[in-house]
């Protein structure tokens, strides 16, 4: 009896990944400017970044945003390259180029709506579709990021702390210039600009990476292996207070797979300990093969 043959699905090429990932920080560009444009300018959001910045310099002295953004970013894109010695690459230059491009091309539209709360969260929301979708097209916008990076550099700080700092200067000085309700309202965008970001980035496909420790190590292996239909990893281990040489099991699973799982463990051994952690990038057969 032949065997099918299985089939392995051909890598895509260098030629149209490229192509992918420039419409990609093409688009996530158009909907960073379309989101600050008609949600968080308007109501004088200033959600960090050199976006917020550009609303600062809007309501203090008239300067066009998209020309304020164009003249910020490119210098901190040509700093970046070389300060911090690294490719940026040129899907980042055209992010770079193409976001103050865009919104100067969309500054005519009207206002979404004059609710500064509704302004924050889905102006927030929006530009962090668009920074997501710049990220899975492996490129960046350049700005306030490269700054930080560059901060980190000389001072040592943590990265993220370097970041929050910047941001934190531009959500203040929005507050002294516009009002302290609209600082608030600035750090409600920037919230959700992050958690979009992460959104876009991992989904609700959340899976769980769970341990288990157990003296019926072969059954629970075997169940695992027939009734969820997941592979298992068993590792050696020692108990720190026995010293005594253990078996965990390691096993990732989909959301709605866990309660099935912890159900099959206890019946198996009520005693088992059983650790779950959520694993928000998982690749390899029966998850995201990219």
């Amino acid at each position: 009896m032949m065997m099918a043959k299985k089939y392995r699905r051909q890598p895509m090429s260098t030629a149209t990944r490229n192509l992918i990932e420039y419409g990609l920080v093409i688009l996530g560009s158009f909907f960073v400017a379309l989101a600050f444009n008609v949600f968080l300018l308007p109501n004088n959001i200033a959600s960090g970044g050199v976006a917020g910045i550009s609303t600062i310099t809007k309501g203090v002295f008239g300067w066009e945003p998209g020309l304020v953004q164009g003249l910020l970013n490119v210098p901190l894109f040509l700093i970046g390259v070389i300060i911090l010695g690294k490719n940026f690459g040129l899907k980042s230059f055209v992010g770079t180029i193409l976001l103050p491009f865009f919104v100067y091309l969309t500054s005519g539209l009207d206002p979404a709506t004059p609710n500064p709360l509704l302004g924050a969260i889905f102006g927030g929301m929006g530009v962090g579709l668009g920074l997501g979708i710049v990220f899975r097209g492996r490129a960046s916008t350049g700005g306030i990021d490269l700054a930080a990076q560059v901060l980190h550099k000389y001072t040592h700080l943590p990265l993220g702390v370097s970041l929050a700092l910047l941001d934190g200067m531009i959500v203040i000085t929005s507050a002294f210039v516009f009002s302290v309700e609209e600082g608030l309202y600035a750090l409600i965008g920037l919230f959700a600009t992050s958690r979009t970001i992460d959104f876009v980035q991992v989904g609700l496909n959340t899976s769980k990476n769970v341990m288990i420790i157990s003296d019926y190590v072969e059954d629970i292996r075997k169940a695992i292996l027939n009734e969820i239909d997941r592979g298992v990893t068993v590792m050696e281990a020692s108990g720190g207070y026995t010293d005594q040489s253990r078996k965990i099991i390691m096993c990732v699973v989909q959301q709605n797979e866990f309660t099935k799982l912890t159900k099959s463990v206890k019946m198996i051994d009520p005693g088992a300990f059983v650790v779950a952690m959520n694993a928000t990038e998982v690749l390899g057969e029966g998850f995201k093969t990219s």
